[in-house]
């Protein structure tokens, strides 16, 4: 690991326009032991007052340092945003969950193995340098959303919820405040695999905004290839109401096959006033996958995620 410079900042002002932030560690500190981060300073935002999970505009206002066992553990949570406590209970450890925190959980970094790597070429780690990962071992990687120069899942169990909840994310930055969509928040790719949300250089992530619940049934499911500690194969984060027999909305959103949390509005609308069946099921999910891309080690996703949200589907549509 590289020497560092380490700083506490007391309050938000101090910390903005800062290069690099430190609250749990639970990811950036791995990766500057493997020598994928090499930063020169770190801010400690921990004494930040950020730790609050607040009633706001009919739905919830969850500061950025908000643990992920006190999250799960809320009961506003568990009770209006099902989907979300299950989700973070799929996700790591409850040792990581204590020290894991809301704002660092958006942002994690991939667990593909060539990033891991100092030693394989990586756009995301140094771009320019090619993916090593095209070609090579690619249970784990994306169907949706890739590019030529990567083909990198999100990790992220709890962004996928948050996704289906429609959150956003509020940031601090030299310019203020402002909201950002999390359907807006990350990016895809392309390009520039390196810039994975749209955050300015130094802002802060200071909370999440979940909106008023939303009506109907929520699950969470997420296939791995171990019970516990151990990252999504696909994951899929579901919303859905009925009416009178019919499918009157659907929220999806899944893990664990593209570059973000993917959700498809097309696919959402095929379900919107349709009976519950598999036909309807199917009929949407063929939308769903009609750009779905394998790479070879990772074409089981393809069947994979159709089986599942055909049992997410069944179970959220029971009267």
């Amino acid at each position: 690991m590289n020497p560092f410079e380490y700083v506490r900042a007391d309050e938000i002002s101090d910390a903005v326009g800062k290069p690099r932030f430190i609250a749990g560690g639970t990811n950036l500190l791995d990766l500057m032991k493997l020598g994928v981060e090499t930063p020169d300073r770190l801010t400690d935002i921990t004494r930040l007052d950020l730790k609050s999970i607040e009633d706001y505009e009919g739905g919830l206002r969850i500061g950025a340092l908000v643990s992920n066992s006190d999250l799960a553990a809320d009961m506003r949570v568990r009770r209006d945003y099902p989907v979300l406590p299950r989700a973070l209970l799929s996700g790591a450890s409850g040792q990581l969950r204590n020290m894991a925190t809301t704002g660092g959980n958006l942002l994690q970094r991939t667990r593909c193995y060539y990033f891991q790597d100092t030693d394989s070429p990586c756009n995301k780690r140094t771009p320019g340098s090619g993916c090593s990962a095209i070609g090579g071992v690619t249970r784990l990687h994306a169907i949706f959303g890739t590019s030529e120069h990567c083909i990198a899942t999100h990790p992220s169990d709890m962004a996928v919820a948050m996704q289906a909840l429609d959150a956003s994310v509020e940031v601090e930055g030299g310019d203020g405040s402002r909201r950002i969509a999390l359907s807006d928040f990350y990016r895809l790719p392309g390009d520039r695999p390196d810039l994975e949300t749209v955050l300015e250089p130094g802002e802060l992530i200071t909370a999440v905004v979940l909106p008023p619940a939303p009506p109907g049934r929520q699950t969470y499911r997420k296939v791995r290839d171990r019970a516990s500690y151990a990252f999504a194969l696909v994951s899929v984060a579901g919303i859905v109401s009925m009416e009178n027999g019919k499918i009157k909305q659907a929220k999806l959103a899944f893990g664990g096959v593209a570059p973000r949390p993917w959700r498809d509005r097309e696919f959402e609308a095929a379900l919107a006033g349709q009976a519950p069946t598999k036909e309807t099921f199917d009929a949407a999910t063929d939308i769903l996958l009609q750009d779905a891309v394998g790479q070879g080690g990772n074409d089981f996703k393809i069947p994979l995620l159709r089986r599942t949200l055909r049992a997410v589907l069944t179970e959220l549509c029971e009267e």
